[in-house]
């Protein structure tokens, strides 16, 4: 089976320009001094949930749990922290410096499902876990359904007054 392509003549451009794009990220990218390393970044997040509670896993190495705060406000989740630049003074002509560094701030919209007082944070191993409790209303119920024709356990139709 043959596929047909169609040829894009400014494919080829697009392609060298984010090379080029690489190629001066990569070489004045070296040796940056402080003021360029220090910006905010955005740690990575997991979210799931289950029917207790809705968690994040925040990723943050290197970076005190006095550093973060955590807060609910408005139904909205905040958490903001700060991985604070070392820096270090070396005798070598080559340094480079690929991790991020300065304050972060992620904001998440809570589902009113979510009991904002029961919130609890664990640090551990460079992951923040914050756990949101539900509301008890909110947790599934199961309930049985009963058809028309069944009877109740002691043999009898079921009575249709109200």
């Amino acid at each position: 089976m043959t596929v047909l392509t169609r040829w894009d003549p400014f494919r080829e451009f697009t392609t060298l320009q984010d090379r080029m794009n690489r190629l001066f990220q990569n070489s004045y990218g070296e040796g940056r001094d402080e003021s360029l390393t220090t910006s905010n970044f955005a740690p990575a997040v997991d979210v799931y949930e289950d029917d207790h509670s809705v968690t994040l896993k925040i990723e943050v190495p290197g970076i005190d749990e006095k550093d973060i705060d955590v807060r609910v406000e408005n139904n909205v989740l905040t958490v903001h922290g700060e991985r604070k630049f070392e820096k270090e003074e070396k005798e070598e002509n080559y340094r480079r410096i690929e991790r991020q560094y300065g304050s972060f701030t992620r904001s998440f919209t809570l589902p009113s499902t979510v009991d904002a007082d029961r919130v609890t944070a664990n640090y551990e191993k460079g992951v923040l876990k914050i756990s949101l409790a539900k509301k008890a209303e909110a947790k599934p119920k199961q309930i049985k359904v009963n058809v028309g024709g069944e009877k109740n356990p002691e043999g009898k139709a079921p009575s249709k007054a109200a």
